[in-house]
């Protein structure tokens, strides 16, 4: 049993992790920055939940550059191949579903 207070969770460098649950193979991270991530594709599904803060989520659909922000409550699915890049206006926190060891 845990209980996580996700508002005072901070890391000592940008997208710093804290392991929540491994559930046959898929991933609950809490994660806290202040910084872009990079363009990536994961190598399965992805779920981001931004708990606190803003992010702007940039992303391609069929070689189109797209961009939502997301607030705090807002939530991004990556399909499978979905290339996309998180950066975050100010400081956020977001729990990210993912496969155990994607990018």
């Amino acid at each position: 049993m845990k209980i996580i207070r996700s508002k005072s969770f901070t890391g000592e460098r940008a997208w710093a992790a804290l392991d929540i649950a491994n559930m046959d193979g898929i991933t609950t991270r809490l994660h806290w920055t202040d910084q872009p991530y990079k363009w990536h594709v994961n190598d399965g599904q992805e779920v981001f939940v931004v708990l606190d803060g803003e992010v702007r989520m940039r992303y391609r659909e069929a070689g189109i550059e797209k961009e939502a922000l997301l607030r705090a409550g807002d939530i991004f699915y990556a399909s499978v191949g979905t290339e996309h890049v998180a950066s975050p206006v100010g400081e956020a926190r977001v729990l990210v579903i993912e496969s155990e060891g994607s990018v």
